[in-house]
């Protein structure tokens, strides 16, 4: 059954829906790198990735429409403003809100055609998708537990 998710930044001036078939088609997973942590703030990022074939759509002031195919950047257009963009050095692409700063999602260069990871803390319902997984393990920090019934890898290509 077809997912609307909606979601935006914490001024509201950037609202997206996502559409997916299923819950199923839209991974969760944290991640323990230090790039993650830095730009989170926190000791994980909590990340909920979006395939191609999912669209993710604004609808107020700074809004934009992606729509992820895979020809190269076909279907990804504003309606009216932009987002901000920052690139880091390892080729990823953070989007977020100019007003409030908040984080909205992020891509990689290679994948910029085929798929969006949505924060899912911006998400209005973001319980709907629970974790299935955790990266960079080794990473962890002491104190924190391992959560159960997910799996777990010490590298994102383990």
């Amino acid at each position: 059954m077809p997912e609307n998710v909606k979601g935006g930044c914490v001024c509201g001036g950037l609202r997206y829906s996502l559409s997916v078939d299923s819950a199923d088609d839209v991974r969760t997973s944290l991640c323990h790198c230090s790039s993650c942590r830095k730009a989170f703030g926190t000791n994980f990022g909590l990340t909920s990735k979006a395939s191609a074939a999912s669209s993710l759509t604004d609808s107020r002031p700074l809004s934009c429409t992606l729509t992820h195919s895979k020809a190269p950047l076909q279907g990804f257009r504003y309606e009216s403003g932009e987002p901000k963009s920052f690139k880091q050095d390892n080729g990823v692409i953070r989007e977020f809100c100019g007003n409030c700063g908040a984080f909205i999602c992020e891509y990689g260069e290679q994948a910029a055609d085929k798929f969006r990871y949505i924060m899912w803390g911006t998400m209005d319902e973001p319980s709907k998708f629970p974790p299935k997984g955790e990266f960079f393990c080794k990473y962890r920090a002491s104190w924190m537990p391992e959560i159960p019934d997910i799996f777990h890898k010490a590298e994102i290509k383990e």
